[in-house]
């Protein structure tokens, strides 16, 4: 496994990013962006970004908050709890807008490009990455392949970013894995995502992980649960081998 620190530079700056690539797969057969939690890059992403790259993907990690650094590092099992903490994680979250990250992704996809990986594309996110996989499918179509979010938030609320007023412009095949509770994404959202996503006729899937609590998948996370996650990672691979050939 070999991970490669890149300096990205963006509309706003200078990103930092981990590439993560498996020693025994050159060249990769695709590429894949893992958009971040709320809790930002660390050893608990890594880990699963060297999971996808062992499958044989170039994974790249960026680090949304790059506008704010140096912030962190904030320990995924406490940081909602503690008051202070708390008060600078919410100000990354809503000072990282979608519109920043959309911007952003092109930038990835550059980097992907100048580093040799020019083929299709899967985007990944948890958390607040969840809308930012999905966006980032309906404004690079002809690059990214599938797209999936998993616990994430606010996938179909009233805000004029919401991922799914952007469904019509997917070409991507489409996975959400909704917590089995999750207030950040109701029922009445789900319903909204899908009929938004059926309409556009986009090829796509929304599973309910009945038991699970928003965070399930990260080891790090204060609910992960193991046979979730691995479940998680049945879906995860499944759309990749299918769609980034």
């Amino acid at each position: 496994m070999t991970k490669q620190d890149l300096q990205i530079k963006t509309r706003d700056g200078v990103a930092k990013a981990g590439l993560f690539r498996s020693a025994n797969a050159s060249p990769a057969k695709a590429g894949v962006i893992l958009y971040q939690d709320a809790f930002g890059p660390r050893p608990a992403l890594d880990s699963m970004a060297e999971r996808l790259a062992n499958e044989g993907y170039a994974v790249l990690v960026p680090d949304l908050f790059y506008r704010n650094a140096p912030y962190g590092p904030f320990d995924a099992k406490t940081a909602f709890v503690e008051e202070k903490t708390k008060a600078a994680l919410m100000a990354l979250v809503t000072g990282t807008s979608q519109d920043m990250t959309i911007s952003d992704s092109g930038a990835f996809l550059d980097a992907l490009a100048a580093e040799g990986i020019t083929g299709p594309i899967g985007t990944v996110g948890y958390c607040m990455g969840g809308g930012r996989s999905l966006n980032a499918a309906a404004t690079y179509p002809e690059r990214i392949k599938a797209a999936a979010s998993f616990h994430g938030g606010n996938l179909a609320s009233d805000a004029a970013d919401s991922p799914h007023r952007k469904a019509a412009a997917i070409k991507a095949r489409v996975y959400v894995g909704m917590a089995g509770v999750d207030r950040s994404f109701p029922p009445e959202q789900s319903a909204r995502l899908a009929e938004a996503l059926r309409v556009a006729e986009v090829d796509h899937v929304i599973e309910n992980y009945a038991g699970m609590a928003h965070g399930w998948c990260v080891p790090d996370h204060s609910v992960f649960n193991a046979a979730g996650a691995e479940r998680h990672w049945k879906r995860l691979t499944t759309l990749f081998a299918e769609t980034l050939i």
